[in-house]
């Protein structure tokens, strides 16, 4: 399946200077054409609320937006996929309540977690951490790229790496036989955030044209 995009933004509001939606528009701006809200500690009603703003913001950038975990909330503002992890419901579970009108992503880890996400009938996976992260720290050591191209053999799906992520490392990611890669602090953490957008998007381009 060929996906429209190479570049997955995961959101992280605890790692912008500015207010999400703000920091979102930006990457928008940059070139970002797939956001995926995850704000798990966020209530409901303002998770809900949230998800309506980055919904008309998505559309106004001809972007998809997926919702992380939250099928009810996916449905509640038509959004174009739902993201499982661990605890999520299972993906052929969720593919009775959105049928083919979602897209079905999920957060795997090695290559088993990887042909079941495959064989539960996901669109795609993110795989990792590939590097070195604060963030996946609880997850353990980084898989590596000789990882990457394991799981890139094993299934037929896209498979976005994460984790430790930068426009340094970009093209051994897609050496490996990654479809895209998956994003948080490279983008949300910078001072400039259209431009290390920008900077990305063009290291995608000249790696994977």
């Amino acid at each position: 399946m060929k996906l429209p995009f190479k570049l997955y933004l995961i959101t992280d509001r605890h790692a912008t200077k500015m207010p999400l939606p703000a920091a979102i528009k930006l990457a928008l701006k940059g070139g970002v054409r797939a956001v995926q809200l995850r704000e798990k500690d966020l209530p409901i009603r303002e998770l809900l609320a949230l998800a309506r703003e980055l919904r008309a913001l998505t559309r106004e950038f001809s972007a998809r937006l997926f919702i992380n975990d939250r099928v009810d909330i996916a449905v509640a503002v038509e959004a174009d996929g739902v993201h499982l992890g661990h605890q999520s419901m299972p993906v052929d579970a969720v593919r009775k309540i959105v049928g083919n009108r979602m897209l079905v992503g999920v957060s795997t880890h090695n290559s088993e977690e990887a042909k079941d996400a495959e064989k539960g009938g996901a669109d795609f996976i993110t795989f990792g951490p590939v590097f070195e992260t604060p963030s996946k720290v609880k997850l353990g050591f980084p898989v590596g790229c000789d990882a990457v191209k394991n799981v890139k053999n094993s299934i037929s799906i896209p498979i976005y790496g994460l984790g430790g992520i930068n426009s340094g490392n970009v093209g051994s990611v897609f050496s490996a036989g990654a479809y895209g890669i998956a994003l948080i602090s490279a983008i949300l953490r910078s001072d400039n955030i259209q431009k290390a957008t920008e900077d990305i998007i063009r290291q995608l381009d000249s790696n994977h044209g």
